[in-house]
């Protein structure tokens, strides 16, 4: 019998190479290339017809006279998943949602998809699991599943055949991993395999009209597993935060075609599945008696919703040649930076001191804005001393030692006072014209005015 012809393809970008090669030529990642047959002819006229199918001949016309209208959307009965979609789903869009194992994705689309079909028509297709396994979920998670309909098939022929025989308004397809097509000859899961799936898949909900959500794996550095065309080729795309030892989820939009990237949904695990939290804001404040040194509050803003951070710094004499830095949930690079700004510019030297940051609650912060919120608290914790109650800080933090202002800063100052704080100290620019009741804004342009000022509200 002869040999299979083979090749080695990029499992990031999809690029093709005829030997084995340590770093992609094309996106120039490591160990990415992985072996996968060579499409045979029915391959080739497989892919062709999918291409094809996905960009049909359209009549050229001027963008002038193209008619702009909204999108229309149906909601999933989950305030905090359709905040992250934008508003909730789209007839014939494609959605990708991707999670570490475990962390509560099946549990979401179902809870989701039961909601659904009190309205409209819904297929469930599992992959990697059976129907008494979804079944007895439903039954623990109290769901009503009389009008959800359910399949368990990996085969792509015959799940689009169920999609055209059913013709659902809403599907599941969990996991696209799991999922292969009998006109390819490679394993489920390759790069070919998910590939052309989801090409097909995406054909038929634009040709159709259908919802199509995608449950995809994650690999070990928490990036979709799969080639990174996989993203390019759905309209949403998901992440799953959070530490599944935690009874809090966190939903992050990275993607979004018909909505705001970066929105964020928090979720709490429940014996009834996941639930929305209202005050997201309460997860990420630690509540002390007192007012403890090392600690101040900064309002990030996560897609269109501001949310309050705590900040906690720790600060202790170094036994080591060279100082610790470490930080979790912000960028440890820009700690170094900003340890630098806070010598030069305030004149507070903390090269024989370990520094420690953490962000409460788990949550990333990705914006500049929490620049000065770190470096107000490495002083409390260097000085011993707490903050003043109250306090509420956001600001970007120059090389210069000028402090830049942080895009809506209104937004998160009236959730500031929404939350009791007294106090705001903010960039100059980002002063409000009308004045915020019940809170005192401390305005700033620079780090060693930011400190005196500081001084005198102690």
């Amino acid at each position: 019998m002869a040999k299979a012809k083979t090749h080695y393809t990029c499992s990031d970008c999809g690029g093709i190479s005829s030997k084995w090669t340590g770093q992609c030529t094309a996106c120039h990642q490591w160990n990415t290339m992985v072996e996968t047959v060579v499409d045979t002819p029915g391959v080739n006229r497989l892919s062709q017809t999918v291409h094809k199918s996905l960009a049909q001949t359209a009549p050229v016309l001027s963008l002038a006279d193209i008619e702009a209208v909204d999108v229309p959307r149906f909601g999933t009965g989950i305030e905090e998943f359709d905040r992250v979609l934008g508003g909730g789903l789209v007839s014939g869009g494609v959605v990708l949602i991707g999670g570490d194992p475990g962390i509560g994705k099946s549990t979401l689309l179902l809870q989701a998809l039961a909601n659904i079909s009190h309205s409209k028509s819904t297929l469930y297709v599992s992959g990697e699991e059976s129907g008494a396994q979804i079944a007895l979920r439903a039954r623990r998670l109290g769901v009503d599943g009389k009008e959800l309909k359910l399949q368990a098939e990996i085969q792509l022929e015959k799940i689009l055949g169920t999609l055209a025989d059913l013709k659902p308004e809403v599907a599941v397809i969990d996991s696209i991993q799991t999922v292969y097509s009998d006109a390819l000859t490679s394993a489920p899961g390759s790069v070919a395999q998910v590939r052309e799936c989801a090409a097909q898949l995406t054909r038929v909900a634009k040709q159709t009209g259908v919802t199509i959500i995608l449950v995809g794996h994650v690999t070990k550095e928490g990036a979709l597993a799969g080639p990174r065309v996989l993203e390019h080729i759905v309209d949403t795309v998901l992440y799953f935060e959070g530490d599944p030892q935690s009874s809090f989820r966190l939903v992050r939009a990275i993607k979004n075609r018909f909505g705001a990237v970066n929105e964020l949904g928090v979720f709490a695990m429940t014996e009834k599945g996941l639930k929305g939290v209202s005050n997201p804001s309460a997860l990420f404040l630690s509540q002390h008696d007192n007012q403890v040194p090392g600690s101040c509050v900064m309002v990030t803003q996560e897609g269109t919703r501001p949310l309050l951070v705590e900040i906690q710094a720790l600060v202790d004499t170094s036994h080591l040649p060279n100082a610790r830095r470490l930080s979790v949930g912000l960028e440890q690079n820009r700690l170094a930076m900003l340890l630098a700004v806070l010598h030069r510019h305030a004149g507070i030297a903390a090269f024989d001191q370990d520094v420690f940051i953490n962000a409460v609650g788990g949550v990333k912060i990705t914006e500049p804005a929490a620049d000065l919120a770190v470096l107000l608290a490495i002083n409390s914790s260097m000085r011993s001393k707490p903050l003043p109650r109250g306090l509420v800080v956001f600001g970007e933090v120059g090389l210069a030692g000028e402090i830049r202002p942080a895009p809506r800063g209104q937004e998160r100052l009236r959730e500031a006072a929404k939350l009791g704080f007294s106090i705001a100290m903010i960039p100059k620019a980002n002063v409000p014209k009308q004045k915020i009741e019940g809170m005192t804004i401390v305005a700033v342009e620079r780090i060693d005015e930011a400190f005196n000022k500081l001084r005198e509200l102690d």
